[in-house]
Order: C-alpha cells, then structure tokens, then sequence
C-alpha cells in the first residue's frame, strides 16, 4: 500500500501572509502557507489573486420580466393510455415518467409500463397526440 507523504491542511500548514512581492508579476496580492516548522523553504504553496474583471452585463434582469410558457403535456406521475396501433402497449396504461419541454421535439413524453415487451423495456417515448390521460 502506498504511502502519503502530504500532512492534513489542518496539521501541516500555517498560513501566513508574508510573501515576498514579486516585482516581475503584474498581480501582488498573494498568500503562502510554507510548513509549520518553516525549515524547507522552498517547499510552499503560493495562490495568487487575479485581476478583478468587469461585472457580467445586465441580461439576467431582462430575462426575468419574460414570463415562463406553460408546460406541454401531462405532469409526472400522471396515468396515461397509449393510442399508438403498432405499440406494444396499445390501450395499456402507464404513468408518465418525464414530458421534454422543448417543442420541438418529436416524441416528448417518456411513458413507463409495469410488464416489460419482447427486449425487457419497460419504457417508451410517445408524441402528445398518442397518449391519453386516464381520470
């Protein structure tokens, strides 16, 4: 079994705020945190500050005034019975498993089924016009 030589952050490391400036750097600000007994000095973690950048532009409170669209299709968990003719599960009932938002998609609900078909799936995908909710 291999053996690690890095003491714990809390046990080996003490962290200081003396650090040399460096002169050929664009950035100053910086921390080491050199070891507890500060005998090796060449063996220290240096984390330098990056220039501040300019705040993200204003998009997300123009965002926020669109109003969501209502969602497509029958909430999760929902009973549905299948009208598909050359589906496994044709007048079978099952419960919706997740609906795809995005229009265009082509078959957005995911529909699971508690007996399995021919390739033990018990899942399928089915367009809006074929399925059903059952009350």
């Amino acid at each position: 079994m291999a053996t690690c030589k890095i003491a714990c952050a809390s046990i080996g490391f003490v962290p200081t705020s003396s650090v040399a400036p460096n002169t050929s750097s664009s950035t100053k600000n910086g921390v080491a945190f050199p070891y507890k007994n500060g005998t090796n000095i060449s063996r220290r973690l240096v984390v330098r500050a990056a220039e501040e950048s300019a705040s993200p532009p204003a998009a997300t409170t123009t965002t926020a005034t669109i109003p969501k669209p209502p969602p497509i299709g029958p909430k999760r968990g929902t009973k549905v019975k299948i009208t598909r003719k050359e589906s496994y599960w044709f007048n079978n009932v099952g419960s919706v498993v997740a609906v795809d938002q995005d229009p265009k998609t082509r078959y957005p609900v995911v529909v699971r089924f508690n007996k399995v078909n021919y390739a033990n799936v018990s899942t399928n995908n089915y367009a809006l016009d074929e399925i059903e909710e059952v009350k």
